[in-house]
């Protein structure tokens, strides 16, 4: 799965959210502004009962959020790059300065393991981080993730 069929440019941001609750709200915002038929209120709720679960902090400063929406057929990505890392709960106790959100269908849970585990291996390679971290702008932190 290449990351640019879930990812689109005007879901990618470099942004200071300052807190946890604060970058799952501006996750919301950024889908909802490009689904115009999703609440920012809906998508927040379900990224929130998942992290209620356990963080989605992976460790070496990268977040995964994610949640499920019975009201959409195809998955959603929001990727932020923060300006300041944050506590994220993450598993290695460090703060989170990148964050590839994933909204998914309800009824698609085997397509949901296989995006999730794409990213990750993604945001895994140590190059490719490197080069999202030195991203100034938006457009340059989607060309990196999305290539």
């Amino acid at each position: 799965m290449e990351i640019r069929t879930i990812l689109q440019p005007e879901c990618t941001a470099c942004a200071t959210p300052g807190s946890k609750k604060k970058v799952l709200q501006l996750i919301s915002e950024i889908a909802a502004e490009q689904y115009s038929d999703l609440s920012a209120q809906e998508i927040f709720e379900s990224l929130v009962a998942r992290e209620k679960k356990g963080s989605t902090g992976i460790g070496n400063g990268i977040a995964i959020p994610h949640g499920r929406l019975d009201s959409i057929e195809q998955p959603i990505a929001v990727f932020i790059k923060c300006d300041e890392a944050i506590d994220f709960d993450a598993i290695d106790d460090k703060p989170v300065d990148l964050l590839f959100a994933l909204i998914v269908p309800s009824d698609q849970c085997q397509q949901h393991l296989a995006t999730l585990a794409c990213i990750a291996e993604k945001l895994n390679d140590k190059q490719t981080l490197k080069q999202l971290r030195k991203s100034t702008d938006k457009t340059q932190l989607y060309q990196v993730i999305a290539q």
